[in-house]
């Protein structure tokens, strides 16, 4: 089969792997860009090439990789993931592609500066500092009178957020997070505090090509407190795209969207639906991570991976089709399960009981046995992820329930 042409995808790593076979598949070559000399170390255990045709290394000449991506003549420039977000904005704008522009590429990596973006376009976001030293933030959230959220301003996956109920917990987590590093092992930059926002937590998915956009799904977030931790995250459930919720956040998606610059290519939005409407958690300017495009087409036929090949290669199709509405047709949820325990874990208990489940769609274990096992405090440290999917709604919902019972330390036998 001939190829059509070269996409360049920036810093594609284990979480995007999907991204690359949809390109092939619409008959374009992969051609990867790597940000960076080495490889980060969380990425390192699960690093391929697989489905590129060459990996180019930017060594910190620009004109140099410009040169040499120029060779196989690109029609698009993707981010592969978070890590690749600015840099993918540097090389598309460089060489004239299609592109979100360096203007704004901060507000789409720095969590302060993104806020301050939303907010300065007249959109709702939090109230926010961006904390310098101990004693303004004690002062801050003695001011505000209510709980706070700690975090870095550039991280993800949950890595490093605090909830704090008191400004001593606040000023600790500080100290804690300006002396560690991030998901991506490189030391905090800096530090935001933000209003906690109370109401349930959403993720909405997009892409958009030329200023217009698409929403391609939408998930509600459970939340459950564990382990030390108020919110944590235990499942995701899609939900309608014209439900009440899917009207408001899909409305308020696109202005924050608008806000950040995001022209082109995929968006993913988590939002908090508040009693006095949407506001926005944070940001990116890439494609879920999690699977969740993958789970999207297993409920509605279609993800935001095939919508950003569509955006990026087949920009006709793509406005086309943009205002017709995801539907769903499957109902789908994943669970993950919350370790209270450590050790060395031996086996997963009640598993062939969750085989039974009726909407039981995939049982995937993220330890072994032989894996130390830690309790779960953010979403990178899951030991166990079942997937729900049925026609029913009820019948998912009924299944989630079941997980839930069975979690705890009765689910880990340890050694």
């Amino acid at each position: 089969m001939s190829v059509k042409g070269h996409v360049v995808i920036v810093d594609a790593y284990h979480p995007t792997r999907r991204l690359a076979p949809e390109f092939i598949k619409a008959g374009y070559a992969c051609v990867r860009v790597q940000s960076t000399p080495e490889v980060p170390k969380v990425y390192r255990s699960t690093f391929s090439l697989d489905n590129y045709v060459a990996d180019i290394v930017h060594h910190g000449d620009l004109a140099e990789t410009v040169r040499a991506v120029s060779a196989y003549d690109p029609v698009a420039v993707v981010p592969g993931g978070e890590f690749g977000v600015e840099f993918a904005d540097v090389l598309s704008e460089a060489m004239s592609l299609p592109t979100n522009g360096t203007a704004l590429s901060p507000a789409r990596r720095d969590k302060y500066t993104m806020v301050e973006t939303v907010k300065k376009a007249g959109v709702r976001g939090s109230e926010q500092i961006l904390v310098t030293d101990e004693q303004e933030l004690r002062d801050w959230h003695t001011k505000l009178g209510r709980r706070v959220v700690v975090k870095p301003i550039r991280s993800t996956g949950g890595d490093g957020i605090h909830f704090c109920d008191t400004p001593e917990e606040s000023v600790a987590a500080y100290r804690t997070l300006s002396r560690a590093e991030n998901f991506f092992s490189i030391g905090n930059e800096g530090v935001v505090a933000q209003e906690y926002l109370v109401g349930g937590e959403y993720v909405v998915n997009t892409v958009s090509r030329d200023g217009h956009h698409h929403v391609t799904d939408i998930w509600k977030t459970t939340r459950i407190t564990a382990n030390g931790v108020l919110d944590l995250c235990d499942s995701v459930h899609l939900l309608a795209r014209r439900s009440p919720e899917g009207e408001a956040l899909g409305r308020y998606a696109e202005q924050v969207l608008d806000a950040l610059g995001i022209q082109h290519g995929p968006g993913h939005l988590e939002v908090k639906l508040t009693p006095d409407g949407p506001c926005l958690v944070e940001a990116a300017a890439r494609i879920a991570g999690g699977d969740i495009p993958y789970y999207a087409s297993l409920g509605t036929g279609s993800s935001q991976i095939d919508w950003t090949v569509d955006a990026y290669v087949a920009p006709e199709r793509f406005h086309e089709r943009r205002l017709t509405d995801y539907v769903v047709e499957q109902h789908f949820a994943s669970v993950a399960m919350i370790s209270p325990v450590s050790g060395t874990l031996r086996r997963f208990r009640h598993l062939d009981t969750i085989e039974k489940l009726e909407s039981v769609h995939e049982i995937r274990p993220l330890l072994a046995p032989g894996d130390t096992i830690r309790p779960t405090v953010d979403d990178l440290t899951y030991p166990l992820i079942v997937n729900l999917r049925h026609e029913v709604a009820e019948i998912v919902l009924r299944d989630y329930g079941t997980l839930r019972f069975l979690d705890g330390e009765g689910l880990y036998e340890l050694s």
